[in-house]
């Protein structure tokens, strides 16, 4: 199990800046690589295929439950055989460990 998916998110302290630098990088090094950062690197992306709707569903499903176990929730679009998921938090105006560690737990779906 990935460090990152044994953590819980908690809220940024008032004026966090975004993760950028050295920092965003260590923590991209900690996930799947599949996942990426957005040009802007204010997100990471991820999208997931699968071999059918109801397997796309199951894993919305269970990326819900995190989401909401987290308290932490992604922007998620789904086709037939596919979730594309994209992470950012709101607060802090781009990325945060919460990003990261939401990542991890959902790799842990797979």
């Amino acid at each position: 199990m990935n460090g990152l998916a044994t953590r819980q998110c908690s809220a940024p302290a008032k004026g966090t800046a975004p993760l950028a630098g050295k920092q965003l990088d260590e923590l991209l090094a900690q996930i799947n690589e599949d996942w990426q950062p957005s040009a802007d690197k204010l997100s990471i992306d991820r999208d997931f295929g699968f071999s059918n709707f109801h397997q796309t569903m199951a894993f919305v499903n269970a990326v819900a439950w995190i989401a909401h176990q987290q308290d932490h929730h992604p922007d998620m679009e789904i086709g037939y055989k596919h979730c594309f998921i994209r992470y950012s938090t709101h607060e802090v105006g781009g990325l945060s460990e919460n990003d990261f560690i939401c990542a991890a737990r959902i790799e842990e779906l797979l």
